[in-house]
């Protein structure tokens, strides 16, 4: 029986003052912020590269016809009800998510050694595995990549989980920092928590090569450290699921044990529907079983159990031939247009001399990009050109058009031309 202790009485302040009077004034999320403002500009040349939405040629979100296609089946499937789920989830959506993350040869889900729950988006699948490890795991010290996606040490560390970094990224150079990279993770506390981007790193657009993921993998097991894995774009970096999901693979198929968060918003464009799971790879069947049974108890009081309508879409979409290779098209198409818009910018900036060394936008992959322009410069492409991104410089490669990419080469050779010495310029 569940049983809440009742509570004080509230005594309300005699003078009258709010109960919450010395609450204080939060900051901004910096995206969000970066959204409001970018919605109350009238320019119409206006450009919105910050938050993670692939969309349209003409700015509007993407939503994939495959999926136009389920919602309509669902819609007329008058036999369908709204009953709770099972507080792990829907179970088909569960194993359909566990073999297109493993593969359908995984010995780990052959052998019943994989557990996944559905969660309420990528966030929470992350959030969820934190709660997990502060509550079962013995090391409380969480390595996260040097940057990382913004809402990692958020989600993170409001478990209870300590942060500390790895090199990662090295911005003179604008490629993976792999021998700091490895160094770090060398010297990393024994049994530490470490977590990897599993393809398209956010914000940098730079991931590790398959023969550079096997050494991570190597030094990862003879440190005895734990992989968390966050996969949020899988299928868009390579325009192939399964070899975008090969760095968890090496991990999922070695014997040992490893956390993976995934995510069906960039890759299926399910953004508001806030559908993702969590798997935990595990050494038995039986000790699955049992972190099966604390997953449950830790998402009980958290949402208790997770909604239907993006598990019953991917579900519908895993489970059928027809409309797997329909979405697997779409998904082609989509990282296809995020390579010509990477090359179309590269070229562009090529084209007007712009000066500096613009090739990493061609090599980088996935949905972002780490321009390499400074936060003053990014200012006065706000200022000047209406153009709204991360301070770090950071944008979305999905959010840009081929048809706004000239404007968007006319801005960054305006910002970096300004910014140069007038000696420079003489």
């Amino acid at each position: 029986m569940e049983y809440l202790k009742p509570m004080e009485p509230t005594r309300i302040p005699s003078n009258g003052d709010s109960l919450f009077q010395d609450i204080t004034l939060a900051p901004d999320i910096p995206i969000y912020a970066t959204t409001a403002a970018y919605n109350k500009d009238p320019c119409p040349n206006k450009l919105h590269l910050g938050i993670g939405v692939y969309r349209t040629e003409e700015g509007k979100c993407h939503t994939l016809n495959v999926v136009k296609q389920v919602e309509q089946t669902l819609a007329n499937d008058l036999s369908a009800d709204k009953e709770y789920l099972p507080i792990t989830g829907m179970p088909e959506f569960n194993k359909l998510s566990a073999k297109l993350m493993f593969g359908s040869g995984s010995p780990a889900i052959k052998e019943s050694r994989v557990v996944t729950v559905q969660c309420v988006s990528g966030c929470l699948s992350l959030r969820v595995g934190a709660e997990f490890l502060a509550k079962h795991y013995h090391q409380h010290v969480v390595y996260l990549p040097g940057p990382t996606y913004g809402n990692h040490p958020n989600l993170i560390s409001a478990a209870g989980l300590t942060l500390k970094t790895y090199r990662y990224y090295d911005p003179k150079t604008l490629v993976l920092d792999f021998q700091g990279l490895l160094e770090d993770l060398g010297s990393a506390l024994s049994g530490a928590i470490v977590l990897f981007h599993a393809c398209g790193h956010n914000p940098t657009g730079v991931d590790p090569t398959c023969q550079q993921w096997e050494q991570i993998r190597q030094l990862v097991r003879q440190r005895g450290l734990l992989p968390f894995f966050d996969c949020a774009y899988q299928g868009l970096v390579s325009g192939n699921l399964d070899d975008d999901a090969q760095s968890i693979r090496m991990f999922g198929c070695d014997g040992g044990e490893c956390v993976v968060a995934q995510s069906y918003s960039k890759n299926m464009g399910l953004y508001g529907e806030r559908i993702g799971s969590l798997s935990i790879v595990c050494k038995t069947a039986d000790v699955a079983r049992r972190v099966e049974s604390q997953l449950k108890l830790i998402i009980r009081p958290l949402y208790s159990n997770p909604p239907i309508h993006g598990a019953a879409i991917v579900t519908a979409i895993l489970k059928d031939r027809d409309l797997y290779q329909k979405w697997t098209n779409e998904l082609k198409a989509m990282r296809d247009r995020l390579v010509q818009v990477r090359r179309q910018l590269y070229d562009s900036l090529c084209n007007k001399g712009t000066p500096g060394d613009w090739s990493h936008f061609i090599k980088q992959v996935g949905m972002y990009s780490f321009t390499g322009l400074n936060k003053d410069q990014v200012d006065f492409l706000t200022r000047e050109y209406h153009i709204y991104m991360s301070s770090d410089g950071r944008i979305n490669i999905g959010g840009l058009s081929s048809k706004a990419v000239p404007y968007f080469a006319d801005a960054i050779h305006d910002a970096v031309i300004s910014s140069l010495p007038s000696s420079t310029l003489a």
